[in-house]
């Protein structure tokens, strides 16, 4: 095994988004959902790169091998080119012939076009049918459909012609002509190249593969110009009609076939739809003298998913055209005795698991498709039945949550429990303020039921608020309003859906709010007051207490002068004396 990643197409996770377009587009629903997250599951894949080219988010991508052959490039070893045909119709003629001149700068002994392979593969297929003309055969040339049929349609493994691709072809070629010892890289549009040359049987005919995208980096990184090199031959030429191997119709152009649409010995088809097409067909009627050329991407290897352009498909076959017209007419002398004959795997068909009717309606019950006339088969989770979507569910390959119908369905139950369970009252009116829908609450607010569904609002309170927004004078209004009716007190939220012309009234229920507020107002009201008493009966006992205490005092004084009286009256002294006796009598009364 070469130094490689195993899987060639893969999901970067950090850019998946759940949008379920690689389902929609995979064509044999190789994707995995887990998670909202996308896995591409190798086991399924036919590595067509369908899913990369459709993914919005660029989540898609496939194994990039451009660091792994600029290794081989330094590393002293001879190293082969083997370039597609179709890159004629991805550069222009000025870079078509510098590019040769281009891949030696950066290392490459030995460049060739593939169509030397094409050659090889195109007459031995016609070998092979017209041995077994009796039964007809299938174009192996193609390794997404050899994939396609190996996993999706074992049963016709054995028409299709048993060759290898012009890939390996041309490998073989090139290792014969110049010796084992050369490495090979393919250089082409087909992201399933690589994983052909990662089969066990071609591990030593190929040892890279990249994308034009990649040869396009690889020119990037060493600072390439093709404007910068002179024009220059490629080192062996092949048949001129191999150029045309990348159209629809090409193997059997080169083949010498008529293709004429009036006959009918030789088919050429090309896309996803038709590839499936045919093989359906051939599982189920025998087929005789016919030789079909099926190729995955549609009208052939111009569209690969290994290339971004911005040419169209007209102008690109225009290009094919213009470069089979100018290509020079040499020699070519095919090696004899080259083995390209091949084998197909047998034991990687995918095991379609056989569901009975309960399981399969087990599942759809879960997202309300259990009646026929509820599966709208809608595709949006990317399968093309909800029957189909219910088997890849048991396959493990998808998710119940995939189904949109259903996510928004159970979305609006949420939003309606929400609604029916909100403690505030909620009504929406019409553009004519009818009453269309109330929640439990608002009934229960103004004592009302589902019997004035239908009636104007002014049935229950005062329109007046709902008719300022629906004469457009307001948005919104927000107000505390008093239903004396039904003694509540509500502080409401009125407002327009505008796209449903309709008008909503929230209405939340502060009666008891207000009530606590007045009882607590009376509390404080009776508190200043009994405050105020008690102040003014302080005050009162405190000036009660002053006149006591002066009367008290002024008694006092005139007991003393009594006193003072009496004992002069009967014990005359001097002034010094008189004074110490008034001081000693004084203390002695205030002793006490």
């Amino acid at each position: 095994m070469k130094d490689k990643e195993l899987q060639v197409v893969f999901t970067n996770k950090a850019r998946c988004r759940d949008c379920y377009r690689c389902i929609r587009n995979c064509p044999v629903k190789a994707i995995e959902m887990k998670k909202g997250q996308a896995s591409v599951i190798d086991s399924r894949c036919i590595h067509c790169g369908t899913c990369i080219a459709e993914c919005p988010q660029k989540a898609k991508t496939y194994r990039r091998e451009v660091e792994l052959v600029r290794e081989l490039l330094k590393s002293g070893k001879k190293v082969a080119a083997s370039i597609a045909p179709s890159f004629a119709s991805f550069y222009e003629g000025w870079e078509r012939v510098r590019i040769p001149s281009a891949l030696r700068k950066i290392g490459f002994s030995y460049i060739a076009e593939t169509s030397v392979g094409a050659y090889y593969t195109s007459q031995i297929t016609k070998e092979i049918f017209n041995q077994k003309s009796s039964n007809g055969i299938i174009s192996s040339a193609c390794p997404a459909v050899v994939s396609y049929i190996e996993k999706y349609h074992p049963e016709l493994i054995d028409r299709l012609a048993p060759t290898v691709s012009p890939m390996i072809a041309h490998s073989r070629h090139i290792k014969k002509r110049l010796g084992e010892e050369f490495k090979i890289v393919f250089i082409g549009p087909c992201i399933a190249k690589k994983a052909e040359s990662d089969r066990k049987e071609y591990q030593d005919d190929i040892d890279y593969v990249i994308t034009f995208d990649e040869l396009n980096e690889l020119f990037a990184d060493e600072e390439i110009n093709l404007a910068n090199f002179e024009a220059s031959d490629f080192d062996e030429y092949a048949p001129q009609n191999a150029l045309l191997y990348p159209l629809s119709g090409g193997l059997l152009k080169t083949s010498g076939y008529d293709t004429d649409i009036a006959q009918t010995k030789v088919i050429a088809l090309s896309g996803f739809e038709d590839v499936k097409e045919m093989a359906d067909y051939l599982t189920k009627n025998n087929f005789e003298n016919i030789l079909f050329e099926p190729l995955f991407c549609k009208n052939g290897c111009i569209n690969g998913k290994g290339i971004t352009s911005e040419k169209n498909m007209f102008e690109r076959k225009e290009e094919i055209f213009n470069y089979f017209k100018k290509y020079p007419n040499k020699e070519f002398k095919p090696i004899e005795g080259l083995d390209l004959t091949t084998n197909f795997y047998r034991d990687v068909a995918i095991d379609n698991k056989q569901y009975s009717e309960d399981e399969l309606l087990q599942i759809l019950e879960k997202t309300g498709n259990s009646s026929e006339e509820n599966r709208l088969n809608c595709q949006s989770c990317g399968y093309n039945t909800c029957e189909e979507k219910a088997r890849a569910v048991l396959d493990g390959m998808a998710e119940i949550d995939m189904c949109i119908p259903f996510m928004r369905r159970k979305a609006e139950m949420k939003n309606d429990k929400i609604i029916e369970s909100s403690p505030n009252g909620i009504v929406i009116v019409d553009e004519h303020l009818k009453i269309i829908s109330m929640n439990p609450a608002f009934r229960r607010f103004f004592m009302c039921s589902e019997a004035i569904i239908g009636k104007p609002i002014s049935y229950l309170m005062d329109p007046e608020p709902f008719v300022r927004i629906a004469t457009k004078h307001e948005d919104i209004i927000e107000l505390t309003q008093k239903h004396e009716n039904y003694g509540i007190v509500c502080h409401q939220i009125i407002y327009e859906l505008k796209n449903e012309k309709q008008i909503v009234g929230i209405f939340v229920n502060i009666t008891k709010n207000i009530a606590d507020k007045s009882k607590l107002d009376d509390i404080r009201q009776r508190t200043i007051k009994e405050a105020r008493q008690l102040l003014s009966h302080q005050i009162s006992m405190a000036q009660n207490i002053a006149k006591l205490l002066a009367e008290s005092t002024a008694q006092g004084e005139a007991l003393v002068e009594n006193i003072l009286k009496i004992t002069e009256e009967q014990s005359p002294t001097s002034v010094e004396a008189e004074k110490d006796k008034r001081g000693w009598i004084w203390d002695m009364y205030m002793s006490r």
